[in-house]
């Protein structure tokens, strides 16, 4: 009775070591002893080794390596499943989404930065000659200060009805031309004033000019505009990064996901089956792309995929 015992004993333990090492990405490891039986469902080798066969191995994962939450908690935290299932390449994705979280705060941390600079220019230079409250205007409005030297006047006539500006070369002057262009047949050619077509494209230049609290003029400050122009060009690619790392993060969610799924699958029905193939197991990793100094990096997943029943 103690050799059966004794026997069981280093059969079970030769099956929970195959199991820890098949979790963790590696082979079925074997116990020598020469007086060891041969156990159902396992496998004698030479020498007296006993080692697990696939088939109660898989039995053991299935049993308490492979929770069915696993990829839900993958796609919160990525790696999380991953861990659950003693997988060794969790750590790779907890270290990804960590660096993808502080590039993206880094990013948006350097627009806005960027923006406070390019507000501050317009503020202390383009609009200063203007006075007034001079209130923060949206993105268009400072967008539109980088390509014309001057607003130009909203009214060009103080007192009585709108008129508009007429200079083409100023951003309201831009405006009015389109408008005519848009509502007149003739668009050097006005109508009535009380016309249809001038009401209409008096509405249009109204809803586009930039009134009087927005007036702005680079003029005799050129070198100032051209560093408004390199921050506004900066701003745009942090922003550009900020969404870039934005997306990398929502695929290493995905991919976690994925793989914590398919990796369920495997251990807990034998894996999922494509063209006679049976999937034997998917690794993922985040790896750099193209020059270092570029500083790109890709996920890239490979299925591991065998002969056998689905």
């Amino acid at each position: 009775m103690h050799a059966t015992f004794r026997a069981g004993a280093i059969g079970l333990f030769s099956l929970l070591s195959s199991s820890a090492a098949l979790a963790q990405g590696g082979m079925p490891v074997a116990i020598r002893h020469p007086t060891a039986p041969s156990m159902s469902g396992g496998v004698r080798t030479e020498r007296g080794h006993v080692a697990a066969s696939p088939l109660l191995v898989s039995r053991l994962l299935r049993d308490g390596r492979a929770p069915w939450w696993a990829p839900v908690v993958s796609g919160v935290v990525p790696g999380a499943g991953q861990f659950a299932m003693g997988q060794q390449r969790s750590v790779g994705y907890l270290v990804a989404e960590g660096y993808l979280l502080l590039q993206h705060v880094r990013a948006r941390r350097d627009a806005d930065r960027d923006r406070d600079g390019y507000r501050t220019l317009a503020f202390e230079v383009a609009r200063q000659p203007f006075g007034g409250d001079r209130p923060r205007g949206s993105w268009d409005y400072y967008e539109s200060m980088e390509k014309y030297l001057e607003s130009g006047a909203y009214d060009r006539i103080p007192g009585g009805g709108l008129d508009p500006e007429t200079d083409e070369s100023t951003y309201n002057g831009a405006r009015w031309r389109l408008a005519r262009e848009t509502y007149w047949l003739n668009p050097s050619v006005a109508p009535a004033i009380g016309s249809p077509e001038y009401q209409r494209a008096l509405a249009f230049y109204q809803a586009r000019a930039v009134p009087a609290a927005f007036q702005w003029s680079w003029r005799d400050a050129q070198l100032e505009k051209d560093v408004y122009a390199q921050t506004i060009a900066s701003a745009n690619r942090s922003v550009q990064r900020a969404v870039n790392y934005a997306g990398l993060i929502g695929a290493n969610h995905l991919v976690s996901l994925i793989d914590a799924y398919v990796n369920v699958r495997v251990r807990r029905f034998g894996g999922a089956g494509v063209a006679g193939l049976r999937v034997e197991g998917v690794h993922t990793r985040f790896e750099p792309v193209g020059d270092p100094r570029d500083g790109r990096r890709q996920f890239r997943t490979a299925i591991q995929l065998v002969a056998g029943p689905h």
